[in-house]
């Protein structure tokens, strides 16, 4: 009768010892959860952590049931909605924007008049900033990239008139008619527009009041006309430099 009591003993051994064990894991689980938590990781990575190990435990209800206590990464969409309505936000500084480009358009607009130049250079406020235009015979001869040194003090004073505190970003663009260039200097249109923005905005940066970093040079070749290339008055409306004048934005001034 003992040798089979002592045999039953044996195999039920007494398990209590696992509930203690058990509510000691899930202490030592929810410390470490706290205390990575506390060390200001990711937001996202954290949340990650957290479902995989409430998965990994199943039954009953745990720590990793209850909402997290740090709070949701926003979407990328509201993000940028916010950086749209912080410029929306400041009509002040977008008018006084506008206010400075009218200003600069005027004291432009002076200079071609007092050089009875109406004819060859043109200004115009439009929705990316301020607009001046020349006409490619007023700085180059046909076929040619070089600014003719008679027409070199122009530019010069174009220059002068760019000048702005804070320096404003200022894009130079090229353009031709669509007649095919028979030049062995240049392979296409968009060659020889290239090299005149390159050229007219060497003889600009000789002014060292404007910073170079806020200047760049584009061209286009005969892709954007402004009058039909079916007449030669429109072919020469089409051949021009082009000085674009950008707003300052809010970033900037920050």
């Amino acid at each position: 009768m003992s040798r089979k009591k002592k045999h039953h003993h044996e195999e039920h051994i007494d398990e209590t010892w696992l509930i203690p064990y058990a509510d000691l894991l899930t202490l030592l689980l929810a410390l470490f959860i706290v205390l990575f938590a506390a060390s200001s990781v990711d937001a996202q990575k954290f949340q990650q952590i957290a479902k995989s190990m409430s998965s990994a435990m199943s039954g009953g209800t745990g720590i990793m049931d209850f909402p997290s206590p740090l709070p949701e990464e926003q979407p990328q969409s509201a993000n940028v909605e916010d950086a749209k309505n912080e410029q929306n936000e400041n009509p002040d500084f977008e008018q006084q924007e506008k206010i400075e480009l009218e200003e600069l358009q005027k004291r432009i607009n002076t200079k071609i008049e007092a050089k009875n130049l109406n004819t060859k250079l043109k200004t115009v406020l439009t929705d990316e900033g301020l607009l001046i235009t020349v006409l490619d015979d007023v700085l180059f001869d046909p076929g040619k990239a070089i600014v003719r040194i008679k027409d070199q003090t122009l530019a010069m004073e174009i220059s002068e008139l760019l000048v702005s505190d804070p320096p404003r970003n200022i894009v130079i663009s090229g353009h031709t008619d669509n007649v095919p260039i028979s030049n062995p200097q240049f392979d296409s249109n968009w060659h020889l527009s290239v090299m005149r923005a390159v050229n007219f905005m060497k003889i600009v940066l000789e002014n060292e009041k404007l910073d170079v970093r806020k200047l760049s040079a584009k061209g286009f070749g005969e892709f954007q006309p402004i009058d039909t290339n079916d007449t030669p008055e429109g072919r020469g409306k089409n051949r021009r430099v082009e000085v674009l004048v950008l707003p300052n934005e809010l970033k900037d001034q920050q």
